[in-house]
């Protein structure tokens, strides 16, 4: 089926990837039947799919994975990054096969239907990749349905129509609701084969507040394996709400959209925060409202950066990390004020991938150091920022 374009249903196709241009790309559908329509962009990790699907940065995008065998290992209840998938669907090249691994719980397309997210296989997903890597991102509606029955003049127009991200706040849809503290109702410290998760100990321990743009369940744990009690509260808290938990430091998660648009509500409470002058520690959508509070500008990216193997050089003693990154919008290094001194930059493209406050406790970097590319490179930054409340 690969990539080419056709005028008719060609045999054996159920699944179907319509582009903002008019493109329209056939496949094998699996998972939920439906359409969804959003931004298609790439993703080259070889591993980590149930992780990369249930990420709330990918709220709003459908995945294409470079990674041609994607499904073999199956699906399971602790490789997960949120309670439920927020990606809308994946783009795969081999069809998902029987899972061969001793933790897999249920096979992907069954995982893929329970929580209504569509898949698409049999697509020439190098070449897909490729003119994303060309022409940019494209807007797109991913379909599936098991009698092949496409109204594909409709999902043209729904491609089309799509405003896309660029303006769009996505932190309030993910975002939890209400406040909680993650030791209290969820795993402490990381994962262990032969153990599972860790539980945080009872003894005394500083207090972080982290604010939840569409954080990743591994974050926390993450920061409890470093040695903080950690509370979350949602996207849209108040800075009284915030200091009323009587935080020793605060956290800025990840999340999806357009970081300009979260802005409007989530900039004010930082400067707030960082008028406090305790600590703050941001991660990718965290690193770029860190950035906006102290004056910088954020854009647009022509393709982002998503994959687990990003090399970021560390600008203090010239250290290259090999990190995981999910982003489709950058922080402008011109734009960051005086006391924004940048501390990480991506070897792939030059951009900006961390900063720190000069004048105060406050730094963030853009890419994922809980995701464990490296495998352990950048675990540093969290026993740094918990090593600071202490």
């Amino acid at each position: 089926m690969a990539d080419a374009t056709f005028s008719h249903v060609p045999d054996g196709a159920t699944g179907v990837l319509v582009l903002a241009s008019g493109e329209v790309i056939w496949g094998r559908g699996f998972g939920a039947e439906g359409q969804a329509v959003g931004e298609v962009c790439f993703h080259t990790a070889m591993t980590g799919y149930q992780e990369i699907m249930t990420d709330p940065s990918f709220a709003g995008q459908m995945i294409c994975f470079t990674f041609p065998h994607i499904g073999n290992v199956g699906a399971n209840p602790d490789d997960v990054e949120a309670d439920n998938p927020h990606a809308l669907g994946m783009i795969v090249r081999e069809d998902v096969t029987a899972p061969s691994n001793f933790r897999s719980a249920e096979h992907l397309d069954h995982w893929m239907k329970k929580h209504a997210r569509i898949g698409l296989s049999g697509i020439d997903t190098r070449a897909l990749t490729r003119r994303i890597r060309v022409g940019g991102a494209p807007n797109g509606v991913i379909a599936h349905s098991a009698t092949g029955d496409f109204d594909i003049a409709l999902l043209q127009q729904m491609a089309r129509e799509w405003p896309g991200l660029e303006g769009m706040d996505l932190a309030k849809a993910v975002t939890r609701e209400t406040h909680g503290g993650w030791g209290e109702d969820r795993a402490g410290g990381v994962w262990r084969l032969g153990f599972g998760y860790g539980a945080a100990d009872e003894g005394q321990r500083p207090h972080v507040v982290a604010i939840d743009y569409g954080s990743k369940h591994n974050i926390f744990r993450n920061l409890v394996q470093a040695g903080a009690k950690v509370s979350v509260v949602p996207a849209t808290a108040t800075y009284d709400e915030i200091m009323a938990l009587n935080p020793d430091g605060i956290f800025l998660s990840n999340g999806p959209g357009d970081p300009a648009a979260t802005g409007e509500y989530a900039v004010p409470v930082i400067q707030q925060l960082l008028a406090t002058t305790k600590p703050l520690f941001g991660i990718c959508l965290g690193h770029q409202l860190l950035a906006l509070a102290v004056g910088a500008r954020t854009t647009k990216m022509f393709q982002g950066h998503r994959g687990a193997n990003h090399p970021v050089k560390r600008l203090k003693d010239g250290a290259v990390e090999i990190t995981s990154m999910n982003h489709g919008f950058a922080v402008e290094r011109d734009s960051l004020p005086t006391n924004a001194r940048e501390t990480h930059v991506s070897l792939f493209d030059g951009s900006n991938a961390g900063l720190e406050l000069t004048d105060r406790k406050a730094f963030s970097v853009q890419y994922h150091p809980e995701a464990s590319p490296g495998p352990q490179d950048s675990f540093y930054l969290f026993e740094r920022f918990v090593g600071s409340l202490k």
